[in-house]
């Protein structure tokens, strides 16, 4: 089931930012930065009541600017409209009906998206609501007014913003798995899906430089079938580096959240980067099926050591996947793309694997046998069990007096002694520690 995106737009300086944060700033601080990766805050998973959705923030748009800057926010702005559910469209009741939120009242109703019209920096109902009405102008629906710094009127807001997520998000039961091909632009995410297909595919769009979205095209393979989730795009030559980077960072979270297996695709003539391991923590957070593939590879000279070599360089980049499963493929020349269902369907295998408790316990046993678990102040940890309580990704409870004690050494010590007796290739693995009074 994939989650809602929800994207707060409006002009510079109406509180955008504080509004996200506010609402996206609890759960981020709550959940660990993966080690090696630099967040762009331009998205976060928001929880509301039961609803979970994907919160994203936009820059400023000025409609009718001619600054550089702007004009590259308000295409941001744009896409980010393009790929959401639903829209929180927020103005200043300070400022008042400005001609500029006339402007983006229209763009919105141009994008016949659901829209929530949230007027901001209401810190006094008494005061301010004559002004808020002033609103209704903008042909929109009803203005919500909210104070994001005072946290005033933002529960109302939600159950508006959730009322109108899409009632189809509960997606028939369908068993194709689902690869979302992932990456940064130019690196050969299309081209493999035209080889996999055989022909070549247009890519088209409504919204000038982009996709339009994920494109979900059905590939089979041995007579069985997949899903491959395309996040190709941004053909337009102007833009600068920073800006496409940006997109694709939006687009990725859209097609990662609705796949089982993200492919990344790395350009081997290039080598992976920084901005490869932000693609990567975003489906390593996600605990989605993650493999590597290192396109282009006809392309590199070659000796003994070539793979090796790359091999270590992406351990090193994405350190904190050691599990992800690496392929060296050519979209070109169709070498080894047979091989990545065979790699899919391992690491799908993999997200799916129970063990049975009473196994489990056995490696348990071991382990603490072969090292004794940390102490301080004299005081020991003991682990009582363990147990799997998920899949997709596999995921396991510990049981022991004191979680405290808990380091995350020994946790990632367990987690090799699992590896080692079964695999879990391509695959994350989450641990969660409970206590429970000895008896």
């Amino acid at each position: 089931m994939s989650k809602p995106i929800v994207a707060i737009v409006g002009r510079p300086n109406v509180g955008k930012s504080t509004l996200f944060n506010m609402l996206a700033g609890e759960r981020i601080a709550i959940v660990k930065d993966t080690p090696g990766v630099t967040r762009d805050r331009i998205y976060a998973d928001v929880e509301w009541l039961n609803y979970h959705f994907t919160l994203m923030d936009t820059g400023g748009i000025e409609p009718d600017t001619k600054s550089g800057m702007l004009r590259h926010m308000r295409e941001q702005a744009e896409i980010a409209i393009e790929m959401a559910d639903v829209v929180i469209f927020l103005v200043d009741v300070r400022q008042g009906v400005v001609d500029a939120d006339f402007k983006v009242a229209d763009m919105l109703r141009k994008a016949k998206k659901e829209i929530v019209l949230v007027v901001n920096k209401v810190d006094n109902f008494e005061k301010w609501m004559p002004d808020v009405y002033e609103f209704y102008n903008l042909g929109v629906g009803d203005p919500h007014p909210i104070s994001s710094t005072g946290k005033i009127g933002i529960g109302d807001m939600l159950d508006e913003v959730t009322a109108l997520f899409p009632k189809d998000l509960e997606e028939e039961e369908d068993e194709r798995p689902r690869v979302a091909i992932v990456g940064k632009p130019n690196v050969g995410k299309s081209s493999i899906i035209n080889k996999l297909l055989g022909e070549e595919r247009v890519i088209v769009s409504d919204v000038a430089g982009t996709t339009r979205d994920a494109i979900d095209t059905p590939v089979i393979c041995e007579d069985r079938e997949y899903v491959f989730i395309d996040t190709a795009g941004l053909r337009r030559k102007n833009k600068i580096k920073e800006d496409i980077e940006r997109y694709s960072i939006l687009r990725t979270v859209s097609a990662v959240e609705r796949a089982d297996v993200v492919v990344l695709v790395i350009d081997a003539v290039e080598g992976v980067t920084e901005q490869d391991a932000k693609i990567a923590g975003i489906a390593h957070d996600r605990g989605r099926g993650i493999i590597i593939a290192v396109n282009k590879w006809d392309a590199i000279e070659k000796d003994n050591s070539s793979v090796k070599k790359y091999t270590e360089d992406i351990r090193r980049v994405l350190s904190f996947m050691p599990y992800a499963q690496i392929i060296f493929i050519s979209a070109q020349t169709g070498q080894r793309l047979p091989k990545l269902f065979e790699q899919i369907d391992i690491v799908i295998q993999n997200q799916n694997l129970r063990i049975a408790t009473g196994v489990l316990n056995e490696i348990l046993s071991e382990a603490l046998v072969m090292q004794q678990p940390p102490s301080d102040k004299g005081k020991r940890l003991k682990i009582f069990y363990m147990t799997q309580v998920g899949v997709k990704p596999p995921t396991f409870v510990l049981f022991v007096n004191d979680k405290k004690l808990m380091h995350f050494s020994y946790t990632r010590y367990l987690e090799n002694k699992i590896r080692e007796a079964f695999g879990f290739g391509g695959t994350a693995l989450r641990f969660f520690v409970r206590e429970r009074k000895e008896k």
